[in-house]
């Protein structure tokens, strides 16, 4: 029954073995076995077939898809949309104080290699080091996130990004720029273009031109948060123009990237 699913889903979807096979890497002849009933995908592959429709595995193994009604196909279509709105299971974890006011965690450079299976974890969030900034919103919660390399200038390494917590990723506008938290990238201090409508993923940029632009998938996403400033302990410097330059330049780059995958 499952090959049989994996082919309706597939077909619902309107995708290609191609472009499932790619989002799952693997081969094409190896995925077609799976929808033909040749050869059974292991558990880790159904976890990443059902990450990618964004449905519960139980879904994909107890029922049979040919019996669904258009009300049901609705519902797994519809899925996505209760992810990227918050209404699922989005757990946000803080610290206050004894007066019951929020206080503002940060994420050192040590801490970032948890956080990714910490974020949800009262435990972990509270060992990190906490500030507090008057001049923020008390009624919206915040998070500092340490920044290495150089792709986000003028954000230098070694800097901190106060950022604040987006629970509705839908109404994210396009080139806002964010910490992104996910699966497999860790935590990212990107331009986020919204193309959840588009194609249910986010394309994120980099204001540093020698860094291409790459997409991350709705379901590859744990947090959003909305950048508010930064703490550094650096003066930035920009030469005239440079600014201009890698606006024209991120421009371009972005514009080569939808041709390169237009379908």
């Amino acid at each position: 029954m499952i090959g049989k699913n994996l082919k309706l889903l597939r077909k619902q979807f309107v995708k290609s073995q191609d472009e499932v096979s790619k989002a799952l890497d693997l081969n094409r002849s190896t995925y077609s076995g799976y929808e033909n009933a040749v050869a059974q995908p292991s558990i880790d592959i159904i976890t990443k077939i059902c990450d990618y429709y964004n449905i519960a595995t139980d879904v994909l193994l107890r029922n049979d898809f040919s019996t669904y009604t258009e009300k049901q196909w609705n519902d797994i279509h519809g899925a996505w949309k209760q992810t990227a709105k918050g209404s699922g299971l989005r757990i946000l974890t803080s610290q206050v104080t004894d007066d019951n006011e929020e206080l503002i965690e940060m994420v050192p450079a040590k801490a970032e290699a948890g956080y990714a299976t910490g974020y949800a974890d009262p435990e972990f969030i509270k060992e990190l080091p906490t500030i507090r900034l008057p001049f923020l919103s008390k009624n919206r919660k915040h998070r500092t996130f340490a920044i290495s390399g150089d792709s986000m200038p003028p954000v230098a390494d070694g800097s901190y990004v106060v950022a604040e917590f987006i629970e509705d990723w839908t109404a994210i506008p396009n080139d806002t720029p964010c910490i992104v938290v996910t699966k497999d990238y860790g935590i990212v201090f990107k331009i986020l273009e919204n193309n959840l409508k588009k194609n249910k993923a986010f394309l994120l940029s980099s204001t540093n031109a020698f860094y291409e632009p790459y997409e991350v998938s709705i379901n590859e996403v744990l947090e959003i948060w909305r950048f508010r400033c930064y703490i550094s302990m650096d003066l930035p410097s920009l030469a005239f123009g440079e600014g201009q330059i890698s606006d024209s330049l991120l421009a371009i780059q972005k514009s080569l990237y939808r041709i390169e995958n237009k379908s």
